[in-house]
């Protein structure tokens, strides 16, 4: 019998072999990386203030305090500060929340928003932010019959740009930044004043610290918003 003829055994039909290899890993989002981001000391004491500013008014114990500023310290991640004071109206919310910002309030290229905008409330009363403070990317000032004083040229600032809306009701605000800011003034003065001077010295800074931009838009009604540039008289003489 011929070599061909001779029966072959009976054999499955070949069916190609399932892909055995693992599925690539999907790739984490945008916010997932945000979340997982690196947090700086800047930003814990941001953090920080958001903590002890709602145990003064009651939100927290001050058992609650002292857990979490204690876990807030630990934390590693910019998620983990979100968790912190999630339940807190000024506590840091996911990178996704810069989407409800108005047009020009939008963060520039590369940049994330961290925090909801503080809002300082005055009213027969006055506040300051002086010396070695830590600034918000955005700040809200509300001004009834009071005084405020923000002072940038010590604060420390995380941000190439900083956003301030100030709305002046018989009441006086000033804005200080450092000599050689960028400052975009948006003003709208009802019976009031809104005004930027120049320091001593004109705009050039001889420390050659980086430049800062500060958007600011201010509505004074019968009240008055300034924008001065470089430190306190009291500062350049070497007073305080």
């Amino acid at each position: 019998m011929a070599q061909d003829d001779v029966p072959q055994p009976n054999r499955p039909q070949d069916t190609p072999r399932p892909d055995s290899s693992p599925a690539p890993a999907a790739q984490p989002t945008g916010d997932e990386l945000a979340l997982r981001r690196r947090v700086s000391d800047y930003e814990r004491e941001q953090v920080a203030d958001v903590l002890r500013d709602a145990a003064g008014e009651g939100r927290l114990s001050y058992t609650e305090l002292e857990d979490r500023l204690e876990t807030l310290y630990s934390a590693k991640t910019y998620g983990e500060l979100v968790e912190i004071a999630a339940d807190l109206p000024n506590g840091p919310t996911a990178p996704s929340a810069a989407a409800g910002l108005p047009p020009q309030h939008q963060p520039g290229p590369g940049m994330t928003v961290h925090a909801p905008t503080p809002v300082i409330n005055v009213f027969l009363s006055d506040q300051k932010r002086l010396g070695a403070w830590v600034a918000p990317q955005r700040q809200e000032v509300n001004a009834v019959l009071g005084d405020v004083t923000l002072d940038y040229t010590e604060a420390h600032v995380p941000y190439d740009e900083i956003y301030i809306d100030v709305k002046s009701i018989l009441a006086d605000v000033k804005i200080r930044v450092p000599q050689n800011a960028i400052v975009h003034l948006d003003s709208n003065p009802i019976l009031g004043s809104v005004s930027e001077q120049n320091g001593i010295g004109g705009a050039v800074d001889a420390t050659g610290a980086p430049v800062k931009v500060f958007h600011i838009r201010g509505t004074a009604i019968l009240g008055e918003i300034k924008v001065k540039r470089g430190p306190r008289l009291s500062k350049r003489l070497g007073l305080s």
